[in-house]
């Protein structure tokens, strides 16, 4: 996902290390494939346009990318329905997101999850619902948040962090407070699955402090140290939320998308041919290969945001990394695509290549772990400004699909 939205693209710079490549032949696709796009509404990135739309807009656009995907021959929707700690539900853990009406706290008229679900399986789509746990806000002053708001409440629950507001995932009451306000949306609808992105604990922020002191002092003990101890806060958000949608309605999945290096092998011997500037073990505290070896969730998307021969984070090389973490578990794994890169002149050569994203999917078919992908993000999907979907359908997506069940 794009910085804004979910932190990806922090890679260092630096020269690959040589490694081998996996030439398995080209798996077969008899049990279906998950062909998903994100839609992101945190800053309105993709939905809605703008805050403060009638109800009868904000629904046109929305079916609009729900038709879209369906034009593409995709199968599911993952839609961010928890951008900010609010809801783009009913929900009566949390306020109405500013992304609807521009305030928050303020009803929209309509149920935008609600009607998501309903109208994305009237189209043969699945419905993921995706949630962000513990961001409160992308700004530092509390009091902009709406009196009401579960954070002005519980000022103790919050950190100040590289100027926004998050939840400490070091408190329990914040970790059950966070399940509570995402299975509310289980309870009420029938989401294909819970969705999370890439965000724990936040991404580094060069000369800050998440000052999580005084929890680590009240419940760290037993850890050998804060970073160990902050991935067991993570891991037991994950089990939790696992074992409680299993509870609620048990054939909803629990997917989640995290940056796409786990570790660099020249930190662990476990970890990837890179050199990424962020670790997700190490630096959002987030064990992403330990979820899947454990079998605690059902599947994985990384953010494999890089082209094919990056030297810091070559795709083809994460691909193969990923499918040998994913074999032999019961965890599906999806590939998270940076169709947002495709085109965009900020970006390396190889983005400006319209088969850039085509040649990935080519090459993830060599690995029977892959299971289909997903494409960061709706408005790209729209505008498809080289034709680079448009490519990945023709040479991919001839035929409709169903996703992996």
């Amino acid at each position: 996902m794009s910085a804004l939205v979910a932190g990806g693209g922090a890679v260092a710079a630096g020269a690959a290390m040589a490694g081998g490549t996996d030439d398995k032949a080209p798996r077969r696709r008899a049990s279906g494939e998950l062909r998903g796009v994100w839609v992101a509404t945190v800053a309105n990135r993709d939905w809605p346009s703008k805050p403060g739309l009638t109800a009868a807009q904000q629904k046109a656009e929305l079916i609009a990318i729900l038709d879209r995907a369906v034009k593409d021959r995709l199968n599911t929707v993952i839609f961010q329905v928890r951008p900010t700690a609010d809801a783009l539900w009913p929900s009566p853990y949390e306020p109405w997101s500013n992304v609807l009406t521009g305030t928050q706290g303020k009803a929209p008229g309509w149920d935008p999850l609600g009607t998501a679900v309903k109208e994305a399986h009237a189209r043969g789509l699945q419905l993921h619902a995706w949630f962000n746990p513990y961001r409160i806000s992308n700004q530092s002053d509390p009091s902009r948040l709406i009196a009401s708001h579960p954070a002005r409440k519980h000022p103790d629950w919050v950190v100040k962090y590289g100027g926004k507001l998050y939840y400490n995932p070091g408190l329990p009451q914040v970790r059950a407070f966070v399940e509570n306000a995402i299975l509310d949306a289980v309870k009420k609808y029938p989401v294909d699955a819970v969705h999370f992105d890439d965000y724990f604990y936040p991404y580094p922020v060069a000369g800050q402090t998440f000052d999580d002191d005084a929890a680590y002092d009240r419940y760290g003990a037993g850890f050998a140290n804060r970073a160990a101890w902050r991935r067991g806060n993570i891991d037991k958000l994950v089990r939790e939320t696992a074992a409680r949608i299993k509870e609620i309605r048990p054939g909803t999945q629990f997917g989640i998308s995290p940056f796409g290096v786990w570790r660099n092998i020249a930190t662990d011997s476990h970890g990837s041919d890179t050199r990424a500037g962020v670790q997700t073990y190490d630096d959002l505290h987030a064990d992403t290969r330990k979820w899947v070896r454990q079998n605690w969730i059902d599947y994985i998307a990384p953010q494999i945001y890089w082209n094919i021969g990056f030297a810091a984070a070559d795709y083809a090389k994460l691909v193969s990394w990923w499918a040998g973490v994913a074999k032999g578990t019961a965890t599906k794994l999806y590939i998270g695509e940076a169709l947002y890169k495709a085109g965009d002149p900020a970006q390396p050569t190889a983005w400006q290549d319209p088969a850039e994203l085509s040649r990935h999917l080519t090459l993830a078919a060599k690995y029977p772990q892959v299971r289909g992908h997903a494409f960061f993000a709706a408005k790209e999907l729209a505008t498809d400004p080289i034709g680079a979907m448009a490519r990945v359908v023709a040479d991919h997506y001839k035929q409709p699909a169903k996703p992996p069940r």
